[in-house]
């Protein structure tokens, strides 16, 4: 019996080409399920094949759980205080195993053990294609599409097959079965019953390929694709930069008569492409990212991630694009907030601003108007600014003496030190639920407290316009907030 175990495992292997021990546990697997037919119950049952001998021993088996948890399925487990009382230093987790009868192999249906050995060596076959496929570190597949089904496109390459789900087409594209096809590799999922490749389309590392398969100087090094934003189908922008001078990055990835751009637009279906030089500086990054936009001025703020860019009204138009497409393409790109605003509209917010800080340093500095107006003249748009900015270069303020600053410095401090403490007394008064919500700062629950806002069904009953007024974020983070305030409500 021990050699016709053997015998047929060395068969398996060599006619499906897999690895011995595939089949073994294969073996295995198939007269555990045998054996478990004997019982009525649903027990747990191991079998070990000795490789060498092909001798093979059968075990009942119950996984040791914690006392506490009681048992769940009592036919395949064992609490610990009742499996210590054969094994004394064993742990939850572990098995007790009890050494039954085998089942003669011949007894086996031979049926049922066909198909649990083929079941397992078809899903080694698959696992060695997929990995064979992988390991030549593709990131574009280029396959022929097989057919369709719910999900999507199957698309084959070799013997590979991938799943293009229709939200990772590009819009309009009507890609029929035999057509040919490339797509990024989005994912690899193991675990999936059907295609384990998913391929996309329409993200931009898809366009970042494909320029980097049109420009040998990004494989050189001698350019570099910082980032990509698209609107698939329609327009997209890359960010590029030189590693080295003598090279221009721009004409480099159009290359000689547009040839380069024109090959990755071909397979994007006609997208129109923007290339932008990349800076370090994000100010200088977000000018070229608007493109073909001239901008007048632009005001960067950190602390919000946002920048106020100004255009004329000749350039209004051609920097929002078509339903905000430019201006949402280039704060995709660059990663920050982009507001466009005329000029008449950014000195109106700046005289907003200027009036609010004006009032803030009367009222916390205890000050008239005019030395208010002479801290905003010199660049000072805070209390932190005031209090905590090298002394020196508020001594060259020609109207301030020495005294004058030291007393304006400790009256900043003494003012934030307060406004500290008021801040952690409205926080106690938020609820835990509102605290714990996640995209929620102390400054911005600090703020909502101001506003009466102490729970998160406060939250979840404002309106969006609301949530913007009291706490200054954009609209998309507020609908974004609102909602997850409001998710306890939907699955109530």
């Amino acid at each position: 019996m021990s050699r016709e175990v053997l015998m047929l495992a060395e068969a398996l292997a060599r006619e499906k080409n897999v690895d011995r021990e595939i089949v073994f546990e294969a073996l295995e697997l198939a007269l555990a399920s045998a054996t478990k037919k004997r019982y009525a119950e649903d027990v747990d049952i191991r079998v070990s094949i000795d490789r060498t001998s092909g001798e093979y021993e059968t075990f009942r088996r119950w996984l040791v759980v914690p006392d506490e948890a009681g048992l769940q399925e009592p036919d395949k487990e064992i609490l610990q205080f009742e499996a210590k009382e054969q094994i004394s230093d064993i742990e939850t987790g572990d098995y007790i195993e009890e050494q039954i009868e085998s089942l003669a192999f011949g007894r086996i249906g031979a049926q049922a053990a066909k198909q649990v050995i083929l079941q397992r060596i078809r899903d080694a076959e698959r696992e060695q294609i997929l990995n064979d496929y992988l390991e030549r570190g593709e990131k574009i597949m280029t396959g022929t599409v097989k057919r369709a089904d719910k999900n999507g496109l199957i698309v084959e390459s070799g013997r590979v097959e991938a799943l293009l789900r229709r939200d990772q087409m590009i819009p309009k594209e009507n890609l029929r079965s035999g057509d040919r096809v490339r797509a990024y590799i989005l994912k690899v999922d193991r675990e999936a019953r059907g295609p384990q490749i998913e391929l996309s389309r329409t993200c931009p590392d898809f366009l970042i390929k494909l320029f980097e398969n049109e420009v040998p100087e990004i494989e050189q090094r001698l350019l570099e694709i910082k980032g990509a934003a698209r609107d698939p189908g329609i327009r997209a922008k890359i960010a590029v930069v030189t590693h080295d001078k003598r090279i221009d990055p721009i004409g480099t990835c159009v290359g000689v008569r547009g040839t380069r751009v024109t090959a990755v637009r071909n397979e994007v279906a006609g997208e129109a492409v923007d290339i932008v030089l990349w800076s370090e500086d994000p100010a200088q990054f977000v000018i070229g990212a608007l493109a073909p936009a001239q901008v007048s001025s632009i005001v960067v703020d950190e602390e919000r991630h946002t920048m106020d860019v100004v255009v004329d009204e000749e350039n209004l138009a051609i920097a929002i694009g078509r339903s905000g497409q430019n201006v949402r393409l280039a704060s995709e790109l660059t990663g920050w907030q982009i507001n466009i605003m005329t000029p008449e509209e950014s000195a109106e917010k700046s005289e907003k601003e200027s009036v609010a800080v004006r009032q803030l340093f009367m009222d916390k500095l205890d000050v008239d108007q005019e030395v208010a107006d002479i801290l905003i003249e010199e660049g000072f748009n805070s209390l932190e600014e005031v209090a905590y900015v090298p002394l020196s270069e508020m001594l060259e303020i020609d109207a301030f003496d020495e005294d004058t600053v030291n007393e304006l410095r400790t009256r900043a401090r003494d003012s934030l030190l307060t406004m500290e403490l008021a801040k952690e007394e409205r926080l106690e008064e938020v609820s835990q639920d509102l605290r714990s919500l996640d995209g929620l700062s102390t400054e911005y629950i600090a703020t909502l407290a101001e506003n009466q806002v102490h729970t998160r069904d406060d939250l979840a009953g404002l309106a969006v316009d609301e949530l913007v007024e009291i706490t200054g974020m954009d609209e998309t983070a507020a609908k974004t907030l609102i909602m997850k305030a409001r998710e306890h409500w939907f699955n109530a």
